[in-house]
């Protein structure tokens, strides 16, 4: 593993997840993968984090994020800063969040770990 296929893998990620693929993105996790997210909770298991994702998007159907850079942080780590933004159908509100998020990837570029910051965390 390369730092600049860590970097590819992420990107992969999140163009995935801004085109609604979760199928695709299920497929990206280790079976015993887990997720946290400040904002959400913590997930375990690839089967509970597509569970979640399912909600998620079904919650935030025009949700997209915006990422400018991605930084290697280790052999297996990428690290960036987003801007999500999406409308809340239960609120009816238009949501702009504000993260950091961090891909733990295995040598076979699967995904071991995500977690998500809130800004200052």
């Amino acid at each position: 593993m390369t730092q600049s296929a860590a970097i590819a893998w992420a990107k992969h990620y999140v163009t995935l997840s801004n085109a609604y693929e979760l199928v695709k993105i299920k497929s990206l996790f280790i079976p015993e993968a887990t997720y946290y997210s400040a904002y959400f909770g913590e997930y375990r298991g690839r089967d509970a984090i597509h569970a979640m994702m399912q909600n998620f998007f079904s919650r935030f159907p025009d949700v997209h994020w915006e990422v400018s850079e991605y930084c290697s942080i280790g052999v297996d780590r990428v690290e960036f800063v987003f801007i999500m933004t999406g409308t809340d159908i239960l609120s009816g509100e238009h949501v702009e969040r504000y993260g950091l998020e961090r891909i733990y990837f295995n040598w076979d570029g699967l995904i071991k770990r995500i977690e998500i910051c809130k800004p200052g965390e």
